[in-house]
């Protein structure tokens, strides 16, 4: 058994979109956090997994861009 069939597979796409943005955006974790307090990213993931978890990557950031008013 791998560790992506232990965790929710919520949490491995909140994690796996998370990990992506930073590194789209030069944030450091600090930076990120910052922000989702602001924001509530990781909540936005949570609320949107059913409509993007078929979304590829690229969509998906696009959405998080708008969301939190990041122009890449």
């Amino acid at each position: 058994m791998n560790y992506k069939q232990i965790i929710d597979p919520v949490v491995f796409f909140q994690a796996h979109f998370s990990r992506l943005f930073m590194e789209r955006h030069n944030l450091m974790p600090q930076e990120f956090l910052a922000l989702n307090k602001k924001k509530n990213i990781i909540g936005f993931l949570r609320l949107g997994y059913e409509p993007f978890h078929l979304t590829g990557d690229e969509g998906v950031l696009e959405q998080l861009d708008n969301y939190a008013g990041i122009a890449n």
